[in-house]
């Protein structure tokens, strides 16, 4: 998934025209699902610091590789136009040239699937073996993921399927993968702060596209909002955001065993302040600094509820 920043002048070096592209706001983001996995383990005792310190290398580097394949994909495609609301993008601009973003394209996804293998080999050895090419294939399919969602043939973003990509890379797989890998096991409660991720890390997409609805059609990227219309893709995302909350509730009525498990409820203030300022906000630009904002707020909830976990 890729998210922008609030426009900034033009990079003024070949460097800071790459660190640019790399949105590097974003990864805090990606990863709050990794965050999560390592807390969770730790709550039952079975954390292993190689094991997250490589999954979160893996993930900043696929996220770094769907940032650029985004810059690509979109100049490509028609969204990055003079259309678009948001800040403008490297390729967009010039900073960067299309063949120079495709080879750092192909770098970035070299080094995910070398970390990503790393990462394999350190949580499972060499004896798990078909648990192990279970995760190499799951691996290979977030690479074809952070490519495609906007560049390619036939990008999945362009067809409305951004969000559900987003819901299970950033929740289901960050969260549960991460789990597994340090426990050897995947206790059924754990899918449902992996759901919570999910949706608040969709929520951050979905004002990512409300915001760009007006360049999005005139390109023919059919996002959710798309689809919806402004009025009806605000519902869409109190609905996110309610259900990420819920399914932090029910987690710990499931496994409640101290009231620091409701930690996380002081993140509640933060999510409704996002959803009010979505819902009131109906100028595209307005919108940008709420990116951010929801970004972090899910950094928060991750903090308040893994930590609430562990205490």
């Amino acid at each position: 998934m890729a998210t922008s920043s609030p426009a900034a002048p033009a990079p003024a070096s070949p460097a800071k025209a790459w660190i640019s592209a790399f949105r590097p706001r974003t990864l805090p983001l990606a990863l709050a699902s990794i965050m999560a996995g390592g807390f969770l383990a730790a709550s039952n005792g079975q954390f292993r610091g190689s094991v997250v310190g490589l999954a979160a290398l893996t993930t900043v580097l696929l996220q770094i590789l769907s940032n650029l394949a985004n810059d690509y994909g979109d100049s490509q495609n028609g969204a990055d136009s003079v259309h678009r609301e948001g800040p403008q993008r490297a390729v967009q601009s010039g900073a960067i040239s299309p063949e120079q973003m495709k080879r750092g394209m192909g770098l970035f996804g070299a080094l995910s699937l070398v970390s990503g293998v790393a990462l394999l080999w350190v949580a499972l050895g060499a004896v798990a073996v078909w648990v192990t090419a279970a995760f190499f294939v799951l691996g290979l399919s977030a690479i074809w993921a952070a490519v495609n969602y906007t560049a390619g043939s036939k990008p999945y973003g362009y067809a409305g399927l951004g969000d559900l990509s987003v819901f299970i890379f950033f929740g289901m797989v960050g969260v549960c993968g991460t789990y597994f890998l340090q426990a050897g096991n995947l206790p059924l409660p754990v899918l449902l702060p992996a759901a919570a991720l999910g949706c608040f890390a969709t929520a951050v997409l979905n004002v990512n596209n409300i915001r760009d609805i007006r360049s999005d059609e005139l390109a023919g990227k059919i996002t959710i909002p798309v689809r919806l219309g402004p009025q009806r893709a605000r519902v869409y995302h109190v609905v996110l955001l309610t259900a990420g909350l819920v399914c932090a509730v029910l987690y710990v009525v499931l496994t409640y065993h101290s009231p620091w498990q409701w930690l996380f409820l002081l993140s509640g203030p933060l999510l409704a302040r996002n959803a009010a300022a979505v819902w009131q906000r109906q100028d595209s630009m307005q919108l940008d600094p709420l990116l951010k904002q929801m970004a972090l707020t899910t950094l928060v909830f991750t903090l308040l509820f893994g930590l609430g976990q562990v205490l």
